[in-house]
């Protein structure tokens, strides 16, 4: 998905999660913290944050620990969404969901640690004290009842009704679109970027995070579990707001195009090239 240079950052990445894990000292706990963490994924969010600091001169590895704190985040998500309470989902990045493999308590209390253990990295960072409250205030509010929760409860009380495509945007900008857009923000604080680098990188994940959902809604019902690593045509059989639902999938096709054209056009108006940021949007299928 990705270039090389963005890629290798993967695996000490992967290698700073499990040594962050290895910390938790309940062996049940981390055990179901870990199953989790390491079932994989596309690491999307830690390698935006990454490559965000790395294209403006940061320094990468003093921002491994805000990247897995991302990541931390991301998983504990998406242990609560799959459970019965919520989305009620079997299998996740191609293995049974947490509340089966464990149960339905210890998967929410490993999604609580999870979060708390971000937080708990982010005080660990050799920043500004000042970066470092602008780190911790950035995520807070993206996974927050104004962004990420605030999109989840949209999502559920969306089920079954018909929506309006603006509805529909917003709801995705935060359950979705929230802490990718974190990702991008939190990489440029790390790098101390300018005012105007900053508006180009939020309009840059605002369209990244919308093209990523479009793109979620279209594999949902194009792709097999097996190619997914979760359940396929869930959103329709839990009768989701979704973009297909609205636009169709030609429209949907159509709007994934808009939305990573507009994504790359902000791009191009940074002041320098960014080849590791336009490197991420290779992950869309817009033929």
């Amino acid at each position: 998905m990705l270039k090389p240079d963005t890629e290798a950052l993967r695996a000490p990445l992967n290698a700073f999660l499990d040594q962050h894990l290895a910390t938790v000292e309940n062996a049940h706990l981390q055990a179901a913290m870990r199953y989790s963490v390491d079932a994989g994924g596309k690491r999307l969010r830690p390698l935006l944050l990454l490559a965000t600091v790395a294209t403006f001169g940061g320094e990468v590895e003093a921002a491994m620990p805000a990247a897995a704190a991302l990541e931390l985040v991301h998983t504990y998500s998406l242990i609560h969404d799959d459970l019965p309470e919520m989305d009620n989902d079997d299998l996740r990045r191609g293995q049974p969901t947490a509340h089966k493999k464990f149960d339905v308590a210890t998967a929410v209390l490993a999604g609580d640690a999870l979060q708390s253990e971000a937080f708990t990295l982010l005080g660990q960072l050799t920043a500004q004290p000042q970066v470092q409250v602008a780190l911790l205030q950035t995520l807070a509010a993206a996974i927050g009842g104004n962004g990420m929760v605030g999109g989840q409860v949209m999502d559920m009380d969306s089920q079954g009704q018909t929506i309006s495509l603006a509805d529909l945007k917003q709801l995705q900008r935060l359950k979705t679109g929230a802490l990718l857009e974190a990702a991008v923000v939190m990489g440029g604080q790390l790098a101390n970027v300018d005012a105007a680098t900053f508006g180009a990188l939020r309009a840059f994940a605002a369209h990244f995070g919308l093209a990523f959902q479009i793109q979620d809604d279209i594999n949902d019902l194009t792709k097999t579990a097996a190619q997914l690593g979760k359940t396929p045509n869930k959103d329709v059989a839990e009768h989701k707001a979704t973009f297909p639902a609205l636009l169709g999938l030609a429209g949907s096709r159509e709007a994934l195009q808009q939305e990573v054209a507009a994504a790359a056009a902000s791009l191009a108006t940074l002041n320098q090239p960014a080849p590791q940021l336009s490197a991420f949007l290779t992950y869309f299928e817009t033929r």
